[in-house]
Formats: C-alpha cells, sequence, structure tokens
C-alpha cells in the first residue's frame, strides 16, 4: 500500500521522498545501465534503506515507470509552448528540432536513462513503461508537417509520416552520443535544422 494522507493524495513529505527516490534511480540508471540499477544500489545512493524505496514503489517496474513519466512530462512542458509559439511552418519545425536536442543537452542523465530503459525494453530485459502508442512523438509531428504543408509552407510532394520519422529517428540518437567528448549537441543541432530545412521548403532559394 504506497503512502497517503486521509484523503488520499500523498503528503508533501512523500512526495519530496518519492522524488528523491526517481532522482537517484534516473542517475543510477545513466551511470550503470538499467540491468545493474537495483533497488539496493539506488538505496546506498541515497543513504538509506531499500525498504524505504518499496515503502514508496512497488518494485523496479514501478519505479521505472515514474521516471519515464516524469522525463515525459518535462520534456513535453518545455518543448510544447517553445513548438506552439511558432505561425509558420519552417519557424515550427526549427522550434521542434531545437527544443528536443536542447532539453537533452540540458538534461544528459535523463536522456541517457531513458536511453537504458529503452533498450532494455527492446531486449527483454525490462517490461515496457510506455504507455499508449509508441509512435506517439511522431504521428503529433506528422499532425504538424501535414496541417503546415496545406497551408503552403513546406513542399506538397513529401509523406509527413515518413518525413516525421526520419526527423524522429535524427533526434533520438543525440542522446546515446552525449558520452562522447567530441560530439556537439548544438552543432548537430544547427546542422538538423538546416538538413531538414531543406527538406521541407516549398520553394528553392
Amino acid at each position: 500500500m504506497r503512502p497517503t494522507s486521509v484523503d488520499g493524495t500523498r503528503t508533501f513529505v512523500t512526495t519530496a521522498r518519492r522524488a528523491q527516490i526517481v532522482e537517484a534511480a534516473i542517475d543510477t540508471v545513466a551511470e550503470v545501465g538499467y540491468a545493474k540499477a537495483s533497488l539496493a544500489r539506488i538505496a546506498v545512493r541515497l543513504g538509506i534503506s531499500k525498504g524505504v524505496i518499496s515503502y514508496h514503489f512497488a518494485g523496479k517496474d514501478d519505479l521505472i515507470a515514474e521516471i519515464v513519466t516524469q522525463v515525459l512530462q518535462q520534456a513535453r512542458a518545455y518543448m510544447q509552448p517553445r513548438i506552439e509559439a511558432q505561425t509558420t511552418g519552417p519557424e515550427m519545425l526549427r522550434a521542434y528540432i531545437e527544443s528536443n536536442l536542447q532539453f537533452i543537452r540540458d538534461n544528459p542523465n535523463q536522456l541517457r536513462a531513458i536511453v537504458e530503459i529503452v533498450r532494455a525494453t527492446f531486449t527483454g530485459g525490462a517490461k515496457s513503461p510506455f504507455s499508449g502508442n509508441r509512435d506517439g512523438a511522431v504521428h503529433i509531428l506528422a499532425e504538424l508537417l501535414t496541417r503546415f504543408q496545406a497551408a503552403g509552407d513546406f513542399r506538397a510532394d513529401f509523406d509527413p509520416c515518413s518525413m516525421a520519422m526520419t526527423i524522429r529517428a535524427a533526434i533520438d540518437v543525440a542522446p546515446s552520443r552525449l558520452t562522447d567528448p567530441e560530439f556537439d549537441i548544438d552543432k548537430y543541432a544547427h546542422e538538423t535544422v538546416t538538413v531538414f530545412h531543406l527538406a521541407t521548403r516549398a520553394t528553392a532559394t
């Protein structure tokens, strides 16, 4: 049974402790990988007993699911206002790519942890914590491309879904390169924006 107050909501202390555990879990997964990130190892990082973690989370799967939920919520809160503020297709696409890669740049451990979790999911080492449609980000981007394509902001002869998949692939490879000291994510963002601007522009310049 997870700790709550009498009205069924989590107390401030409980919420703070859960956040502390999630942060330690993110750092542990990012550092040693999913398989080695045991509850005991996470507890040692925090200087608490494994039982304290078990008091707040039903198990490792529950904790991993909370990591994914929190990182995705943080990413959405960071990127969505920047993307929605744009009024033209090229501006939207630039904001989309830059905000994704800037979030990755500014939150390296969170993204390395997500990469490790995804790898474990694909290799069968972990239960998938990704609820709903795994391709949701592709579909959302494809809808944006379709809208601005219909407005004449993009060339009319590319397939929005295929283009969205390609853009997402270019973004999603970045977290796995963060440990490479020669990888400059800001330069990568600039080049990625340029490539997809040229690939989608309505008319040649």
